[in-house]
């Protein structure tokens, strides 16, 4: 194993919750890039539109 790597996984373990993020946030952009159907990108456009209200109360 590379350097690189050992402290790729040192870091992840440190920042577990940083990492878990980073990783979904990936998953999702992927997702809607890649594999979303019309019907996904609508839905995911309501819950993109309650998520904000959300955060602005």
């Amino acid at each position: 194993m590379s350097n690189q790597t050992e402290a790729n996984k040192r870091w992840q373990e440190k920042n577990k919750a940083r990492a878990k993020y980073l990783s979904d946030r990936s998953r999702a952009r992927s997702f809607i890039r890649n594999l979303a159907t019309n019907e996904d990108l609508e839905e995911l456009k309501r819950l993109i539109q309650e998520r904000e209200q959300s955060l602005k109360e």
